[in-house]
This record gives structure tokens, sequence and C-alpha cells, in this order.
């Protein structure tokens, strides 16, 4: 679900409490999504999305990958406002409209003010910058021909979108509870208007609810996708809560972070699913011609019979019927009618010829399939559980592989940089690594892993490969190596998963394999029941 006006309002007085912030950089880490780093005592994410479910308002403490080139409309925030100071933030009543004012100095050292208008109305979420009442620019441009009512593009007059009649819900005390209330009130939502209509008939008064939402600073949340900042009892449900930030990104973070995987890696996803299901269909095929090669015996036989008995061929049949030379039964010979009976034999020959010499390259056709069912399935495994960064060293091996075209940058080449793996302290011995995908797995396995370091991986299925350096391979650290790589494979959601571990020195690559593929020797076996909650609090350590 979406943000209402309501909450809305409880978290722009959590952004104000930390106002004046600076804004150091500006990014677009997304379509639409913005992101301002602001210092002020410390630093801050100002996160800003306009996509059409996830549109909000933010500090996020979450990583967020920035895109190597700016876009026009970031080029412009950052002339405009970086290195200015954001002294007010004012919600638009009750609106889902944000208001963010911006003092920061000319080319000429003078003093301006600009304001970057926030709109968080669903399909019409957008960030726009204002000089006075002009627009400078915005996210999303809407021409006059989309909406002769409201033009948002450089140059025009901004105005806001029509508030309607409605009352303001903190100075109201109504006692109707079966009002609609969000037809009535500012800012209310369907969900809260029922969750009031609720508790009124509960007993609760009207007035006695808002102050509850007015003195709130928690986000309480039922299943990912309903919350608000006072539980949802009228749901029945269980809720958890959170802080209120934090509980945003509990509800965001993930399900935008596919969107911006898809937008700034391409088709990966589509690419490596298109593969799959190309190369599931193949396989039963070379199986099927693969029987028909080593059935190939027969045409000989059937050859031999018309080289034998060449007088009972009738001149233009379309099969022949002769009894086996061994007595048991008949054989059924099928014809070209345009052929005599020596090209017939000769064509039988030539079947019998072509499945015998095919049989070693069908077979190699299949392994071939089979070893790029599993080399897909692992990049589909990869992806289901990449950050944009991941996800990007996915797309680049793919190029690599001439599955996608390369992305040429615009930018001046830099040096090349490490894959984007997982690094966790666990202790004041032991650091442990997690690769996330072939390219991080095999950096981790042949570049970074010492002969003496500790090799982790689960058994018989596709997953992370985990490097441990420690001073003392003790039982807590196995335990915890073997939960990270259970964790980190297709595996995942399984229970009593086998992990091998051994010695990096015990781990050879395999010839000619795609980047990850190992060979290991002399290993042992521990059984994990991988646990979510375990590895957020490694993760914390990194």
């Amino acid at each position: 679900m979406a943000l209402d006006g309501i909450l809305l309002n409880r978290l722009t007085m959590q952004l104000k409490m930390a106002l004046p912030l600076r804004i150091n950089k500006i990014y677009q880490v997304s379509q639409t999504e913005i992101i301002f780093q602001c210092f002020n005592q410390k630093k801050y994410n100002l996160i800003i999305s306009c996509h059409s479910v996830y549109n909000r308002l933010q500090f996020s403490d979450m990583p967020y990958s920035t895109p190597e080139e700016p876009s026009h409309f970031v080029m412009l925030l950052r002339k405009h406002i970086e290195g200015g100071l954001i002294k007010h933030i004012e919600q638009i009543g009750y609106d889902r409209i944000v208001h963010l004012t911006v003092e920061t100095r000319n080319d000429l050292g003078d003093l301006t003010t600009r304001t970057i208008a926030v709109e968080l109305m669903g399909k019409y979420a957008n960030v726009i910058l204002l000089e006075e009442d002009r627009i400078l620019d915005a996210l999303k441009r809407i021409p006059p021909f989309e909406n002769t009512k409201r033009t948002i593009q450089p140059g025009a007059i901004y105005k806001l979108p029509d508030a309607g009649d409605k009352e303001d819900p903190f100075y109201s005390n109504t006692e109707d509870s079966h009002l609609d209330f969000s037809k009535s009130y500012h800012g209310v939502s369907p969900i809260l208007s029922g969750e009031i209509q609720y508790r009124m008939q509960s007993g609760q008064s009207f007035q006695n609810i808002f102050q509850e939402i007015q003195s709130s600073d928690q986000l309480f949340v039922i299943d990912h996708h309903l919350f608000h900042c006072i539980p949802l009892t009228h749901k029945q449900l269980p809720s958890k809560s959170y802080p209120l930030m934090q509980g945003l990104d509990e509800v965001y973070y993930q399900s935008e972070q596919k969107e911006r995987i898809k937008q700034q890696t391409g088709d990966s996803f589509k690419l490596v699913n298109r593969e799959l299901k190309k190369l599931k269909a193949k396989l039963p095929k070379l199986y099927h011609a693969l029987d028909e090669a080593l059935d190939c015996e027969k045409w000989r036989e059937m050859g031999d019979y018309l080289y034998t008995y060449p007088q009972q061929v009738t001149k233009g049949a379309k099969e022949v019927t002769f009894e086996r030379f061994d007595g048991e039964g008949m054989i059924t010979i099928p014809l070209d009618a345009k052929l005599d009976v020596k090209a017939n034999a000769k064509k039988l020959f030539q079947k019998y010829q072509k499945g015998h010499s095919g049989q070693p390259h069908i077979q190699n056709q299949i392994d071939l399939c089979q070893e790029e069912i599993t080399y897909f399935e692992a990049l589909q495994q990869q992806l289901e559980i990449a950050d944009v960064q991941d996800a990007k060293e996915i797309r680049q091996e793919l190029a690599k592989r001439g599955y996608m075209p390369a992305v040429v940058s615009k930018i001046r080449k830099q040096k090349e940089t490490k894959p984007n793996y997982l690094t966790i302290k666990f202790n004041d011995h032991t650091t442990i690594y997690v690769g996330k995908n072939n390219l991080q797995n095999d950096f981790l396995s042949f570049k970074l892993g010492r002969k003496d370091d500790w090799w982790f991986h689960a058994k018989d299925t596709h997953g992370a490969h985990v490097i441990v350096v420690t001073d003392n391979f003790d039982e807590e650290v196995i335990r915890a190596s073997a939960h990270l790589a259970a964790y980190y494979s297709k595996a995942r959601h399984s229970s009593s998963v086998p992990v091998n571990y051994t010695q990096v020195k015990n781990i050879k690559k395999i010839p000619k394999s795609v980047a990850g593929l190992v060979r290991i020797s002399n290993y042992k076996t521990i059984f994990i029941d991988p646990d979510a909650s375990l590895i957020q609090s490694w993760m914390q350590k990194k």
C-alpha cells in the first residue's frame, strides 16, 4: 500500500527534527528514486521515491548503489541546490505534498532560495524544482497536451493540485462511526478509515484515536504490505512495530531493490529465464535424437534385407515385408517409391551411418545443454539474492559470454575494482568473505583465498563460496561459516542443508568451465538449518 497524508505528516515531523541539513551529494539511484546525502552532526540519506506504488519521503540507513552517469535532472539539482541547506520542510495541509526549502548561493555568491516540491500521489508522484513559483524542471514532465489544468515543465508556473473540500481530522470530534473518513477528512486513506470505524464502534473516541496518531513514532506492519503509525486492529492479524523510518525500509526496500536491479542491469532476469526455458525444451529433443541414433542398427539390418532379396521388391512400392533370417517373425521395411531397390538400400545405410557416427556428437550436445541449464539455474538463484552491484556483475558476466551487449560507459574507464563480495568481521580472530555470484566466487576461491584458509559451499546445489580467514577455527566459526554458505544458496529455505568445507589448497578449478565451478577433495560435511535473523546480526558487523 502507499503512504497517506496522515502518515506523511508523522514522517515530516521526524524529518523536521534533523534540520538544518546540508546537501553534500545528489544521486538518482533509479528511474524513480533520488537520494540526497545530507549532514547535520551525522550523515543522513534522504530518499525521495516517485514510484507509483512505493512512493515515499524518508531517511534510510540501507545501502544504495549510485550510477556512474547522472541524469539531466540530477545535473540540474546539483547545479542549483548541492551544497545548500534544507532550512524548512513543510507538508501542504494533509495532502501527500511536501515542500523542502533550500538556501544556497548562486554563481555570484548571492544567497538564493530554491524549493523542492515532493508530490507523492501514486502514479502522479513527482519531484519538482522551483524558483519562487516558476518550475525549473521536474523528474517527470507533464506537457499541456497531457494535462491542460496542470502543466509540469520548465518555465511553467507551479500550481498546487486541487485539495478538495475536506475537514482537518485533528480539529474534529465526530461521533459518527459509520462515516467514510477517507472522503470527509484530509489525509485519511481507506485503510485508516476502516481502522477508525472499527475503533469507534469498539468504544474509542475519534479524538483519542488522533491523539494516538499524533504521538506515534512507530510503524506497525502486517505481512510487509499493510501498515500505519497505529496498529491496524481491524485486520485482526499479528503485526510488528518498527521505528518509523526503519519500518518504511522494512516495507519498501527489497521490493524497490528488485525494480532498481531491473532498471540498472537491463533484461538480465528476462534473458536468464528465457534461456532456461529454451534449454529445458531442447533437452528432451536431444534425448529423443540420441535414442534414435542408438537404435540405428535397424537401418543397417533393413538395408541388408533389400540387398539380399532385391527380386522380391515391387517397383513403386512404399514398403516391403520379409521373413526374418532367424525365422522369428516378419520385418517391414519402408521404401521411397521414387527410388529403385539399390537406392533405397543405400539410403537406409546412410541413415545407419548418420546415427552411428552422430551418437557421440548428440551426447556431447546433451552434456553441453545440461551444463548450460546448471549455469543459468545458478544465475537465476544469484539474481534472487543480488543487490544492484551484484546484478551488474552478473550482467557483465553474461555480456562476456556473448549473451548480452556490453554496457559501454561514457565516463573514462577507471581502474578495475574488486567484486562486490560480502565481508563480515565475525570476531577479533575471524573474517568471513561470501561470494554472491560466479565472478565473486571465482575471485574469492582463486585470488583472495590463501591455501591455509578455509572454504565452505552448500553440497550439491548452487550457492556462495565462503572463505574463512581465522587464527581460531573452532566450532562457532565452522557453524557460522556453514550457516552463511547454506543461506546464500538455492537451499536457503530448506532444513538440514549439507555444507562441505575444506582448506583452499584442496579446491581446483575445472578446466574450460564457467567461473565459480570447482572440484574439491579431503572435505568434511556439516548440516545446518539456515536462520535469517542470525545472518542479519552478522551482517551488522560488516
